[in-house]
């Protein structure tokens, strides 16, 4: 008797998921989380293309985090974003900074509110809200797959996910990949708009003799205005080696950033360094005259401005600073006045603000459901985090729009599935 044995390749058979989140970030693993808390029992599995998962949430804030901000009114907390307010207001509604930091009370983190409204752990370490959402994964037995670098996504009953040489099957899925450009292209292969991504928070490059020599000088409040058009910020400002940093300029760089672009990111910066009218300083410059007659300019303390850069105001102005305030012109208190409510500088470059990375653009909002974070175009598929076209200015604005879109997606699907 032969026998013969007939081999047949068998095609791997897909464990199907509940869901699969695609991004090993804050958005990704907290709506991760929050779809296993709101359904306990879902299979879940978040795949991540790097060798860690939330890098970005250890080295923000200068590797402290800067969770969320201490703005607790949605109409005044929609102003902080550049792009998404009109989308974003009612489900700040839904899930707002107030519920970010219960949610981490809740999971035994403590948090504290800086002076300027900052919200960080009180440990100054961003490895506390990494080590509470690892606890989390581990909790809802949440499968976490590294390297997995997503080729494509197909969708018949379910969607299938390839990725590497492997795929994983899923009901729903959610993007939350951030500024990933391979990404947005193939969402745009599978018909979806993306909008043109441009860099958002970033720093002026900046040579002129007012700044030269004062690196590391700050100061609390100033007014920008970019020249021509009608885009302004206010906030404290930083002379760095290289330009200009601080909240106020990384403020001006969001709300322009599109139009910087298109300039090249050469243009002129109008500054007010005190916050005042011209008028104004011109007449508190007159009474100090009278006031402080006997003192040289050089010891005389004007709007409590830094010391250095007072001097640097006389410097340019070619004021001696030995120079009795009782004996300053006409000449010199214009001048003076001058470049301190309108200084005009040319801005030749940028530069990447590292900590705080985001970029302008993204999937278009027109195209995502703001009540589920569901795609218009292809049911079960969801959205969460800087993969949209949405973006904050510095102070943890941006991981609060993370933290929201990530609930109210996790939320849709624990309702529907």
């Amino acid at each position: 008797m032969v026998l013969i044995f007939i081999f047949v390749k068998v095609k791997k058979e897909a464990f199907l998921y509940d869901l699969l989140v695609i991004g090993g970030g804050a958005a990704g693993f907290f709506a991760a989380i929050v779809a296993a808390e709101q359904k306990p029992g879902l299979k879940i599995a978040i795949l991540e293309q790097g060798n860690e998962v939330l890098g970005k949430v250890k080295i923000s804030g200068g590797g402290r985090c800067n969770v969320t901000h201490a703005c607790f009114d949605v109409k005044d907390l929609i102003q902080y974003y550049p792009r998404g307010q009109k989308e974003l207001q009612p489900i700040f509604y839904r899930f707002n900074c107030e519920n970010t930091i219960e949610w981490f009370k809740e999971k035994g983190v403590k948090l504290k509110t800086e002076n300027d409204g900052r919200v960080f752990p009180i440990t100054d370490s961003s490895q506390t809200i990494i080590n509470c959402f690892l606890a989390q994964i581990e909790k809802h037995q949440i499968k976490i797959i590294k390297q997995a670098k997503v080729l494509n996504i197909t969708k018949a009953q379910n969607f299938t996910v390839h990725f590497n040489q492997d795929f994983l099957s899923a009901q729903k899925i959610i993007i939350a990949t951030g500024s990933n450009t391979s990404i947005w292209k193939l969402l745009q292969n599978m018909g979806h708009s993306i909008v043109l991504p441009v860099p958002s928070l970033f720093t002026f490059n900046i040579k002129s003799e007012l700044l030269k020599g004062l690196e590391g000088v700050s100061l609390h409040l100033v007014q920008l205005h970019l020249h021509t058009t009608k885009i302004s910020s206010n906030g404290a400002l930083l002379i760095t080696h290289t330009g200009l940093s601080g909240p106020a300029i990384l403020k001006l760089s969001a709300f322009a950033a599109r139009i910087l672009q298109e300039k090249n990111y050469q243009f002129k910066l109008e500054i007010n360094w005190l916050n005042e009218s011209i008028d104004t300083v011109i007449s508190t410059l007159k009474q100090e005259k009278e006031i402080q007659a006997r003192k040289q300019l050089g010891n005389f303390s004007f709007y409590n401005l830094p010391h250095r850069f007072w001097l640097k105001v006389l410097e340019v102005n070619g004021i001696s600073s030995l120079k009795l305030v009782a004996d300053i012109s006409k000449n010199d208190i214009q001048n003076i006045a001058q470049i301190l409510t309108k200084s005009i500088l040319t801005v030749h470059s940028k530069n990447t603000n590292k900590d705080e990375f985001v970029t302008a653009g993204g999937v278009d909002l027109k195209e995502v459901n703001f009540k589920t974070m569901e795609s218009k175009l292809f049911p079960n598929l969801y959205f969460a985090g800087e993969v949209l076209n949405i973006d904050a200015v510095t102070g943890g604005f941006n991981f609060q729009a993370a933290w929201t879109t990530g609930y109210i997606a996790a939320c849709s699907i624990a309702e529907n599935i």
